[in-house]
């Protein structure tokens, strides 16, 4: 009875709580930020990494709140060391990783902030899941908007219309 539990415990385990495990750990300066998921650091050797911020997708930066999104990453990593735990490779070849700076997870705090959504096509993380629904609740960032669009759904639907040649529908609010 006792080895049947241990086995059970040790399966659940491995399965984990809706996140993957990382690979591996890397500790890196971040240098900048392409948009409101994606960031450059350099290793201890001044290698480049590309880095798109696992299990969660921001907003374009020509969609609404995709601007804000892109400062907020900045604001909580540019020119500070940051831990990566990597996740491996997109089909871009960019890092795949949750980030840490100062004890603090980059990315819950963007999705709590309302900066970005929780990427359940990618991830089952429960700490992602509850800071959306944090952020829904108070109607925090993108959030705000009675119907934003996720940024999943803006891609496809810009490649729609580029293929088309149509105008782009309006979606989500014109500024911010």
């Amino acid at each position: 009875m006792i080895r049947w539990m241990v086995a059970a415990v040790a399966i659940f385990a491995s399965v984990g709580g809706g996140a993957a495990e990382p690979v591996r750990t890397a500790t890196w300066k971040v240098v900048g930020v392409s948009d409101g998921d994606t960031l450059t650091a350099l290793d201890e050797d001044d290698k480049r990494h590309k880095v798109r911020l696992h299990g969660i997708d921001a907003p374009e930066t020509n969609q609404p709140f995709g601007t804000k999104a892109r400062e907020a990453l900045g604001r909580l990593t540019v020119k500070k060391t940051a831990t990566f735990r990597l996740h491996g490779t997109d089909r871009y070849g960019r890092d795949l990783a949750r980030v840490e700076v100062d004890g603090e997870d980059v990315n819950v705090e963007l999705v709590k902030a309302g900066f970005a959504w929780h990427y359940v096509r990618y991830d089952h993380s429960p700490e992602l899941a509850s800071a959306e629904r944090e952020a829904r609740t108070e109607k925090r960032g993108l959030w705000a908007d009675k119907e934003p669009t996720p940024p999943w759904e803006w891609r496809a639907t810009e490649r729609e219309r580029k293929g088309s040649g149509s105008e782009p529908r309006n979606v989500g609010a014109a500024t911010r």
